[in-house]
């Protein structure tokens, strides 16, 4: 997350936990304003502010103060605000930055750990069956008396009957044991739901349609009568062609119902592809529902309608492009290397900075790229859904996606519905009517669609908390930064978003990661 609060500028980047308790780690980069101390703390949205703990510090790592680090215990499950307080010369700021707890991963006990554990039990069930059988016999013998031979007796059926008792204890402490581990992966280790995903061709155009299963929202109870619009649109769909990522498009269905939605489809080429959809609920909660999904070959149809916002971009051959057009001085400074590709309008879209051929995991990056006209000047950018560009990282595997934006790779959405909480006094979070929210929301979607494309940016543009103009992170009107740290090492391609003249653009980049 990029973001600005007050009178300073902060890069965040945190790396949840795969099992819940855990730690995040949270790094902190200030680029703007003096920072002396920086605390963290989570709060759940489903306790509010009033229940949440103290703030834990985070530890500066230079002597400038420009980078802190540490950790935050994530205690609870689901939405939560990882709550960062910055306190300096020119005052306090508090930013909330949305993080979704869930377990991931189901970690077995190390060797080194689970033997000393072995032994020490061990030690303690042959020393309670020892005491038992001393208190049945060695208490009562008087000074110098001989043990009785039933005395003997009685103590070896003690001993026996405490084992007897023990081995219960330990057998019914496993079977506990085995049915927390089968709640764990069934229950609490997260799946996301399934969806079905199907083309069809009828009097409307080419149509996909994307039916969410029902079993798998009541096994994961997900609300999804309280979706909310991130951006302006319910759920947000990208198609990556598996074979060779040579066709992309960008898509936002409509909800038909609460299962049920549907998206006209751009003639693509047929083929299989990797499905993407992104969806955030009321309580913060966003994920991405994924599947794969098998376009036949499609025909062009006049009566297929497509939204303004909708995109796509078939095949762009990014490693022969290399050579570089005259670009003006703002766009190619002296020395960076960078790497051009075409837009649809003529126009074409630079990564400016590209550090090298090869990138490495664990970095902060901050990808930025700019758009030139056909004579090589800059050209000023509109806002696409509210913001100044949107982009998507994809590992070619599949294994790797981001949906990315200027201010992180966080959704805003859930930044507002945590924010909202958090101003929220009440411990308890009390849900509205389904059917009066869910159609409040239609109404409130279908009225935007009803703005003009000024109005619609703005209206977005007001609901997004803390983002910066271009200008203010030293970017040009036609440039646009993301920053990113890639997760782990493969071959990738970054498709970036932008919208010009009222047509939105689409260049695609390819580079390879290796691990630090």
């Amino acid at each position: 997350m990029q973001r600005s609060a007050g009178p300073y500028r902060v890069l965040v980047h945190i790396t949840p936990p795969d099992v819940v308790p855990g730690t995040a780690q949270v790094s902190v980069w200030v680029e703007q304003g003096r920072v002396r101390t920086c605390t963290v703390r989570p709060i759940y949205f489903d306790s509010g502010d009033e229940a949440s703990p103290t703030h834990d510090e985070l530890s500066p790592t230079d002597q400038q103060s420009t980078r802190f680090d540490g950790i935050v215990w994530l205690m609870g499950l689901g939405a939560t605000s990882v709550e960062l307080q910055l306190n300096g010369p020119d005052g306090p700021a508090t930013i909330e930055i949305p993080v979704m707890s869930i377990a991931t991963a189901q970690r077995d006990m190390p060797a080194i750990t689970a033997l000393p554990l072995v032994l020490l039990g061990t030690f303690l069930f042959v020393l309670m069956v020892t005491i038992v059988g001393i208190c049945v016999t060695q208490t009562r013998l008087r000074v110098g008396q001989q043990l009785p031979a039933s005395w003997q007796r009685s103590r070896l059926v003690a001993m026996g009957l405490t084992s007897t008792l023990l081995l219960l204890v330990l057998t019914g402490g496993r079977f506990w044991w085995n049915s927390r581990a089968r709640f764990y992966s069934d229950i609490v280790l997260y799946k996301a739901p399934k969806i079905r995903p199907s083309v069809e061709s009828s009097e409307l155009g080419n149509q996909l349609t994307i039916t969410i299963d029902s079993n798998s929202i009541r096994q994961q109870s997900r609300p999804l009568s309280f979706l909310v619009p991130d951006h302006g649109k319910l759920m947000h769909v990208f198609l990556v062609k598996m074979s060779d990522a040579g066709a992309f498009a960008h898509l936002h269905p409509t909800r038909l119902d609460t299962l049920n939605y549907r998206a006209a489809l751009p003639v693509l080429p047929s083929g299989q592809y990797r499905l993407y959809a992104d969806i955030v609920y009321r309580n913060g909660f966003a994920e991405t529902l994924t599947d794969t999904l098998t376009i036949p070959v499609l025909s062009a149809t006049s009566s297929t309608r497509f939204s303004s916002d909708d995109s796509w971009l078939i095949g762009q051959p990014v490693d022969a492009i290399r050579q570089l057009p005259k670009l003006d001085a703002t766009m190619a400074p002296c020395g960076v290397p960078a790497v051009r590709v075409p837009l649809a309008d003529g126009s074409s879209l630079v990564w400016t900075d590209k550090p090298a051929q090869t990138l490495e995991t664990n970095q902060m990056y901050r990808l930025r790229f700019a758009v030139a006209d056909k004579a090589g000047r800059p050209a000023p950018l509109e806002p696409y859904l509210g913001m100044t560009g949107h982009a998507v990282i994809v590992q070619t595997d599949g294994s790797v996606y981001t949906h990315l934006h200027p201010v992180g790779t966080y959704s805003m959405a859930a930044e507002a519905s945590l924010v909202e909480r958090i101003e929220d006094t009440a411990r308890v979070f009390r849900y509205p009517d389904p059917r009066q929210f869910r159609d409040s929301i239609d109404r409130y979607i279908a009225g935007l669609q009803e703005l003009s494309d000024d109005e619609r940016n703005k209206e977005l543009a007001g609901a997004m908390q803390g983002m910066d103009h271009p200008a203010s992170n030293g970017l040009h009107s036609n440039m646009v930064e993301f920053p990113y740290q890639f997760p782990q090492p493969g071959r990738y391609r970054i498709w970036v978003q932008v919208k010009r003249n009222g047509q939105v653009l689409t260049g695609a980049f390819d580079t390879i990661v290796e691990a630090d």
